[in-house]
């Protein structure tokens, strides 16, 4: 570990929660900045999402080329569950190149694993037990709470149908919000203990993001304030794993 900066951050969050915006403002940040006051070096990020739309892709042209899809249905639901976790493998997969190649990833790079999920398909308690046991001792989670109200107005409002495939601009319609997000179990995945979650038999350190208030649309100073708050607290609980 770093003696200023996490190795692995972990972003989680219902869909529009403030994810993609805070990642955004830490790619903005003088690279000292960014490490002195939030822990965060040059950031390599590992996201689901490509991942879970290049298989929406992908299916859209088998079916214009008359075969059957692999991963989803038409209207872009996954065929099986067991997809959810492919994805979260395919981030374990991803860390562990990585390493292969670049043995020195952590000296000026923090890894920022990004996903969503809802409890439909196992939330969080199933997603967890799918990251590597490289990345659960490294880890540590900021997780963005707000609302399934606030998640959903979010959503609506970040739409472009001219850019689906965009990491800021993508949406779900509200029936998928509804479906699949509207009920989130982080806290009952985080109730055995106010700081640490058990996984694998690691001890991964968290803390909690209220956004509720949305400082992550057009509030950057407030979002500064309360990101540097958060990431110090867990920047301490980093240290102590």
């Amino acid at each position: 570990m770093s003696d200023m900066t996490f190795d692995v951050l972990i972003l989680i969050a219902r869909p529009a929660s403030g994810k993609s915006e805070v990642i955004h403002f830490l790619k903005g940040l003088a690279p000292a900045d960014r490490r002195t006051r939030f822990h965060v070096d040059g950031l390599v990020e590992l996201d689901d999402f490509p991942m879970l739309w290049a298989w929406f892709e992908e299916d859209d042209i088998l079916e214009r080329l008359g075969h059957d899809r692999l991963h989803t249905t038409p209207d872009r639901y996954f065929k099986h569950d067991i997809l959810w976790h492919v994805l979260i493998e395919r981030i374990s997969l991803e860390h562990s190149k990585l390493l292969r190649d670049r043995p020195n990833l952590y000296d000026g790079h923090t890894v920022l694993i990004e996903f969503s999920r809802g409890a439909q398909h196992g939330g969080y308690q199933a997603a967890f037990q799918h990251l590597s046991e490289d990345i659960l001792r490294r880890a540590a989670v900021l997780y963005i709470e707000v609302s399934y109200a606030e998640s959903l107005r979010k959503n609506r409002r970040r739409y472009d149908p001219e850019r689906p495939d965009s990491i800021l601009q993508h949406a779900l319609s509200d029936e998928k919000m509804e479906r699949i997000y509207r009920e989130d179990d982080f806290r009952v995945f985080s109730a055995a203990d106010p700081a640490w979650l058990a996984v694998k038999g690691a001890r991964v350190p968290y803390v909690v993001f209220e956004n509720e208030d949305d400082v992550t649309t057009d509030r950057p100073d407030l979002l500064a304030r309360r990101l540097e708050m958060r990431l110090e607290q867990l920047w301490a609980l980093r240290r102590m794993a």
